[in-house]
């Protein structure tokens, strides 16, 4: 029986391999896309056999798991994110833990932030994420109020944005599927266009553990897996 270190390592293995089997079905380099590991309920031992094994970028949901998970994951050498729904009233605890937030969904969001960041004399990375699959429970701007945001976004000095980020439709139609995340690729590319977005500001953060094969056919550049590597979530 495969111990609890070589249980993530084989999955770790799977999950790169079905990256490096989607980017060349998408006659992608597989050096475009990163994997980022959702660690929400994981525990700091587990992550930390992941980052032994060679992963550098890992992605929390809750503030309150980064606070708790904090020292034993500190002096880990891997890069941290925010990939879930940030309150206002988190945004002091956010900035303490991580170099990128990929769910600035509001003006009010990014405003309040920038106001603490000025005060703290930092800036931070951010994504915009946009709800491209309609849904009422999804966080995210809507589609048509994107480029507004970004501009509003690009006015706020401390906010560096990296790309655009979406949390895909839970659907077994995959044409639904990809379709959601087309939409994401086809923002980020009008935006550039339009001089909204850098060129370098391009990285499209979408795509999970059951449907990361068509996010990369649709141009995603970052994939968020959790329960794929570390099992089903307690």
């Amino acid at each position: 029986m495969l111990s609890e270190q070589e249980q993530i390592i084989s999955a770790l293995q799977s999950i790169h391999t079905r990256i490096d089997n989607a980017c060349e079905k998408a006659g992608r380099n597989k050096d475009e896309v990163r994997l980022l590991l959702a660690t929400k309920t994981v525990p700091p031992e587990k992550i930390k056999m992941a980052i032994e094994a060679g992963e550098t970028l890992i992605g929390e949901n809750r503030v309150q798991e980064y606070t708790e998970k904090f020292d034993a994951i500190k002096d880990l050498p891997c890069e941290r994110h925010f990939i879930g729904h940030l309150q206002t009233n988190k945004i002091k605890e956010v900035l303490k833990y991580v170099s990128c937030i990929q769910s600035v969904d509001s003006i009010d969001l990014a405003e309040k932030l920038d106001t603490r960041l000025q005060y703290e004399d930092k800036s931070i990375d951010i994504f915009v994420q946009v709800n491209t699959s309609f849904e009422e429970s999804k966080f995210g701007v809507e589609p048509s109020l994107a480029f507004d945001l970004i501009k509003r976004i690009n006015q706020l000095g401390t906010l560096k944005i990296k790309g655009l980020m979406t949390i895909g439709l839970f659907s077994e139609d995959e044409l639904l599927v990809k379709k959601s995340y087309r939409l994401l690729r086809e923002l980020r590319n009008e935006a550039i266009a339009k001089d909204l977005l850098r060129a370098a500001s391009n990285e499209l953060s979408m795509g999970m553990s059951n449907d990361l094969e068509l996010a990369i056919e649709e141009g995603a550049t970052m994939v968020r897996v959790g329960s794929a590597v570390f099992g089903k979530r307690g």
